[in-house]
């Protein structure tokens, strides 16, 4: 299936969605959904570190940021390691002062049934997807607290609400944060600081191009609502709601961006 172009991103300085002046660290970010964030939230005025495991993707993106005219800084590192997201932490409040917007997007999946899934395959997609989130956001919190303002977003997924045969471990981590945040939200909601959920649908990245067939594919943008799938900008627009004083009394929450894939049954 052929990829969309992105769209890009509008100049939303001056409105409730205005992000000058703020921080962003989005895990993830040299590609796909967290790409598509980071420059999303360029676009409307803040500063932006991301990370992941490709230097030179992570340098191209970073330059895209800085072409918005605001900051873009990036750092390589392996957040399956936890040690990772305590040296990530540190490195985002020593190179940008601060981090007052989290977005915990890294994450993979290795498709198998339950009763083919190695400790080894089960601790990894465990410890990308879920202890990050946890270990950056405890790390980053006090320093929300201090300037009583800021945002956490768990990038989650549609595999939260419903799976498929072979992805149980990957629909359990995507639970997991839709729970995380919940809990985090009633810490940290005295302090100003808010903690929601994204959890997209079908949108083309390379996770689920590389895991399904083209009739999978085909199947999936059928089982939408508006019958295709998405291009990763097509969640800009929730992010920077959740992101910004627009969410300013939404908490706990997780929004659904499926294009109408959970509501169509029959």
């Amino acid at each position: 299936m052929p990829r969309m172009k992105t769209k890009p991103a509008k100049n939303l300085k001056g409105t409730l969605f205005d992000l000058s002046g703020r921080v962003a660290l989005v895990t993830g970010g040299g590609q796909g959904l967290g790409r598509a964030i980071a420059r999303g939230f360029a676009a409307a005025g803040a500063d932006v570190m991301i990370c992941g495991r490709r230097e030179q993707t992570l340098r191209a993106v970073a330059g895209e940021i800085r072409r918005l005219r605001v900051r873009g800084e990036y750092e390589v590192c392996d957040l399956t390691r936890r040690g990772e997201s305590v040296r990530l932490a540190q490195t985002a409040l020593r190179r940008m002062g601060r981090v007052d917007i989290l977005v915990n997007n890294a994450g993979t999946n290795v498709p198998q049934g339950i009763e083919r899934i190695t400790d080894a395959d089960w601790d990894r997609v465990l410890e990308l997807n879920v202890s990050p989130c946890m270990a950056l956001s405890r790390a980053l919190a006090p320093g929300m607290k201090k300037r009583g303002w800021g945002r956490i977003i768990h990038i989650s997924s549609v595999m939260a609400f419903a799976s498929k045969a072979g992805r149980a471990p990957y629909s359990a981590t995507k639970a997991a944060l839709v729970g995380l945040a919940r809990g985090m939200a009633l810490d940290l909601a005295p302090h100003g600081i808010n903690v929601n959920c994204l959890a997209p649908g079908p949108f083309l990245t390379d996770l689920p191009m590389s895991l399904l067939s083209e009739r999978q594919k085909k199947a999936l943008a059928g089982r939408t609502a508006f019958g295709r799938w998405a291009d990763p900008a097509e969640l800009v627009g929730p992010a920077l709601l959740l992101a910004s004083e627009a969410g300013s009394f939404v908490t706990g929450e997780t929004l659904v961006v499926d294009g109408g894939l959970l509501c169509k049954t029959f």
